[in-house]
């Protein structure tokens, strides 16, 4: 038996093309009683991962393979560690490690963690030494020996009865003067050792494609002789037998990483919603204040809908059994505070200048929506309906998209990020896919295939808006596409290559609008990811993650529409002093 503790997949974005679903289904068909993701700085893939193994019968390990620099000198060389979950105080910590290792300066580059940042939050985490990558390996294969053990002691120091030396042997030329090094050092130490394989690729004829991926991610040309290559055609996943054998003279090995296995075991706890608490006034519980606010607001829409009393009255039925009906869904569902939160940056917004849209999409279908000032239509007038925006017989939660002044929406985040905490919110991850032309063209590139070429391959394949064209889909739709695959060469090696790079993620970016809120440290939830040179953090996980994860999207989308209409409304206030209180509601 054995089970895999190193494993890039296609999220650590600058090298791996291990699909989550097709790795974890290699595992399960191999018999692997587990498997851990540790992706490079990162938890991208963690729930998908998560979710993934537990549907297939596996045992999910999470961690991360991270740069450290271990000592305080800025000037120190980086090396690699590799970091797992053991229990739930591990997985908080691993997340808070990530997130300051991203938002910290950078050191050459690189999302580095600090010695001092592992001593501090090492609890619930365990420790292999990262190979010829860590810092302990580095001083073995270089000859240092006191430098590797005063590397291990440290080590073992901050990670006490937690701290493995990792053996490979990856086809690498030092492999095998670093396993007996490491060895050696063990037992000088009494350290226990483990057997890992660096998983970069699912099958040995991955490889090519593996190593375009990284040309991609490096600017680089396949076939540059001085390219620096860092991986080995050994790379892929091997399976229980294979690594039984490559380790048969050092057993303790393989039995430490099933054992690691069996140390490690995070359950985390998914589809729950947690929304931070509205903060009420004068201690108010939430849910009567909600019905207060609710009727109050309902209150003064009809009092502008119905401005005659006698009118008012006659109207006024279907409106209070329509919001009592909306009241005791809400609060039976348990979103009452959502729908405070929204109302209240919605009229913040509202009152210091910054054009909000009047609501669209089901949510318009919200009496208490009306009423709190969420949205600006009247659901009877227009015989909306309620349940298609929530309906207790599917329980989901409820998705307000709100349009605010492209110019003024960065204000209504900043109001947001004061009230609940600055390490309470902030935006959300996306990743960027290989679409069927973008893999074709940067395929084509590191190939070193002409840029005329390959831009006519890629402009073979269909371009319908709203559908997702693969480039399997465009031979079969695209005759003279299927001509030039059956009669050129070029071709075949392109598309070939393409077909294995297709539909990976390529790059991080920000969700347009979406913002979380979270009842707390959002770091309790997840970790966040900041591009270099950025200012702005985003959750690690995408939008369907962090839903997953129970954490609450608010959409807050920015509409250059209202700039233009918000233009126009200051004009028509300067040049005509006694519009100033002009208002589009009140255009007949």
């Amino acid at each position: 038996m054995f089970v895999h503790l190193r494993l890039h997949t296609e999220f650590s974005i600058v090298d791996g093309t291990n699909r989550v679903d097709d790795v974890v289904q290699a595992a399960a068909d191999d018999g692997q009683p587990a498997l851990a993701i540790t992706d490079l700085n990162n938890l991208f893939g963690a729930i998908k991962f998560y979710k993934a193994a537990q549907a297939k019968g596996v045992k999910p390990l999470i961690g991360a393979d991270v740069w450290v620099q271990a000592s305080g000198r800025e000037d120190a060389p980086l090396g690699r560690l590799l970091l797992l979950v053991q229990n739930q105080q591990g997985y908080l910590n691993l997340c808070e490690l990530l997130s300051r290792a991203w938002t910290h300066e950078p050191i050459k580059g690189q999302s580095v963690m600090r010695l001092a940042w592992l001593q501090e939050r090492s609890a619930g985490l365990l420790a292999l030494s990262g190979a010829q990558m860590g810092d302990v390996g580095q001083a073995l294969v270089q000859g240092d020996r006191q430098r590797a053990s005063d590397m291990a002691l440290q080590w073992a120091a901050v990670f006490p009865h937690r701290f493995y030396l990792e053996l490979q042997r990856c086809g690498r030329p030092d492999d095998e003067l670093h396993v007996r090094e490491a060895v050696q050092l063990a037992a000088r130490l009494k350290l226990p050792v483990v057997a890992t394989h660096a998983v970069q690729y699912l099958q040995p004829d991955d490889h090519e494609a593996h190593e375009a991926r990284v040309c991609i991610s490096e600017g680089e040309i396949l076939g540059n002789q001085r390219r620096v290559r860092r991986f080995t055609r050994e790379q892929y996943f091997k399976s229980s037998a294979q690594m039984q054998a490559a380790f048969a003279d050092v057993p303790s090995a393989l039995a430490n990483a099933v054992e690691i296995a069996k140390r490690c075991s995070i359950t985390l706890d998914l589809g729950k919603p947690r929304l931070p608490v509205y903060p009420t006034p004068n201690g108010m519980a939430e849910e009567a204040y909600f019905r207060q606010a609710s009727e109050s607001g309902l209150q003064a829409r009809l009092e502008r809908l119905f401005p005659d009393p006698a009118q008012r009255q006659s109207q006024r039925a279907p409106y209070d059994e329509r919001l009592a009906f909306e009241i005791d869904t809400i609060v039976k569902m348990g979103f009452p505070g959502y729908f405070l939160i929204v109302s209240d940056f919605i009229n913040w917004a509202k009152n210091n200048g910054c054009p909000v849209g009047p609501g669209r999409g089901s949510g318009a279908g919200s009496l208490v929506a009306y009423a709190l000032n969420i949205t600006d239509l009247d659901p009877l007038q227009y015989k909306l309906l309620f349940e298609r925006f929530l309906n207790p017989d599917r329980v989901s939660m409820p998705d307000f998209d709100i349009d605010f002044c492209q110019l003024n929406r960065d204000r209504v985040i900043d109001y947001v990020k004061d009230k609940y905490g600055r390490n309470a919110v902030s935006q959300i991850a996306t990743f960027g896919t290989m679409a069927a032309r973008a893999a074709i063209r940067d395929v084509g590139r590191v190939l070193d295939m002409s840029y005329t070429f390959c831009d006519g391959i890629s402009k073979l394949i269909p371009n319908k808006p709203g559908q997702h064209i693969t480039i399997a889909g465009a031979i079969e739709a695209e005759p003279v596409l299927a001509e030039r695959l059956d009669k050129e060469d070029e071709v075949k090696t392109l598309l070939a290559l393409a077909q294995k790079l297709e539909g990976l993620t390529r790059n991080v970016g920000m969700h347009a609008g979406g913002v979380l809120i979270a009842p707390g440290q959002l770091t309790d939830f997840c970790p966040l990811y900041q591009q270099p040179g950025s200012q702005a953090a985003v959750s690690q996980f995408d939008k369907d993650d962090v839903e997953a994860a129970g954490l609450v999207k608010f959409d807050f989308l920015g509409l250059a529409t209202l700039t233009i209409l918000e233009l126009a409304r200051s004009m028509i206030v300067q040049r005509n002093p006694a519009k100033s209180d002009f208002a589009y509601e009140d255009i007949a």
